[in-house]
């Protein structure tokens, strides 16, 4: 079945628990979709979700495929993405799968070359892309960094148990720093630990990356804990000409360019490397200091809304199932990383 450029797109969501039923909201409410399909193994859950959505309830995708459905959202534990994703892209229907594509490597592969014979669009779910504070970051401007760093902590949820805090939450940065670096790190180091179950809890990775165009290679120091007593979700740039910091919880950010002339900078430098006494030279007349523009959007509905826009016209997706093997790749590289270093985890 074609989805076509100016028809309904008929839409099934498999999955609808905490972020399934809110798939299923969008795909219900979001001009030019019609959400016909609901699957869950829960008939309760499934039952409630078409109560209030609307659609027909199935037991299984095999159920869904044969009603019927352009795309279909997968809301799913990772574990179970491949065989679901790979009997959609057959059936020629097209997916949005959510964060992480699998739960290693080889999976994550197999999903991409998937979607590759299928021709179909697949989209993994890397919503902080469309989060219109992290849009106001990608928006300052081309500032090669020198060193990021990244903290997304909060309390247990008992969601995504089936994976460790990297795959589960540390996958978020992760995506971000490979599309804003242009490339998956060349060395990394890590740290983990393991408290409540058998995967990882809590981890540190610092990631380099390659030498870019001006010959400096950038440190990324990242941080995803699922035991804090609090959630922050954080990201600072430097870079020899800029500071950008962005607080995604507060939904605010700052920008620090550096103004001064070469001139200018030159003087002081001298100065310096004389000892002089520079108390008296004002720090902010060398620098500006502005807010980030951050503007308004749910990140869900602008994912879903860009998600079928490739639907329709048949472009590449944003976050496609390269990129999405890609963090996984660098995930499991972590994992490894710190287990290396003698981390103790399953």
């Amino acid at each position: 079945m074609s989805a076509s450029a100016t028809g309904t797109l008929r839409c099934g969501v498999v999955g609808v628990g905490r972020m399934g039923r809110h798939h299923a909201r969008l795909c219900a409410g979001t001009e030019g979709t019609e959400l016909v399909a609901v699957v869950d193994a829960n008939p309760e859950r499934r039952e409630a979700i078409i109560e209030q959505f609307g659609g027909t309830g199935h037991g299984t995708v095999e159920s869904m495929v044969a009603q019927g459905v352009d795309v279909a959202i997968v809301a799913t534990p990772t574990v179970t993405h491949r065989a679901i994703v790979e009997r959609l892209l057959a059936a020629g229907v097209h997916c949005l799968v959510e964060k992480p594509l699998a739960p290693d490597e080889a999976e994550a592969r197999a999903i991409a070359d998937a979607a590759a014979r299928s021709g179909r669009c697949l989209q993994v779910g890397h919503v902080v892309r469309y989060d219109p504070v992290m849009r106001a970051v990608m928006a300052v401007g081309d500032i090669r960094p020198r060193f990021v760093e990244m903290d997304r902590i909060s309390p247990m949820t008992f969601r995504s148990v089936d994976v460790g805090v990297v795959l589960d939450m540390m996958i978020h940065d992760l995506d971000v720093l490979l599309k804003l670096m242009g490339s998956e790190p060349e060395e990394i180091h890590a740290d983990a630990v393991c408290v409540v179950g058998e995967a990882e809890d809590i981890c540190n990775a610092r990631l380099i990356f390659p030498a870019g165009p001006d010959g400096q290679r950038c440190t990324a120091n990242v941080t995803a804990s699922r035991l804090a007593l609090k959630t922050e979700r954080k990201m600072r740039m430097f870079s020899e000409h800029a500071y950008v910091s962005a607080d995604f919880v507060e939904r605010k950010g700052t920008v620090v360019r550096r103004t001064a002339n070469a001139e200018k900078l030159a003087q002081v430098r001298e100065q310096l490397k004389a000892g002089a006494d520079l108390s008296s030279v004002n720090y902010l007349e060398l620098v500006t200091v502005e807010p980030l523009a951050i503007g308004d959007g749910e990140p869900l509905r602008l994912q879903f809304e860009d998600f079928l826009d490739a639907v329709r016209t048949g472009r590449r997706t944003a976050v496609d199932a390269n990129a999405g093997f890609a963090a996984v790749r660098t995930a499991e590289r972590i994992v490894a990383a710190a287990r290396a270093a003698g981390s103790r985890m399953v």
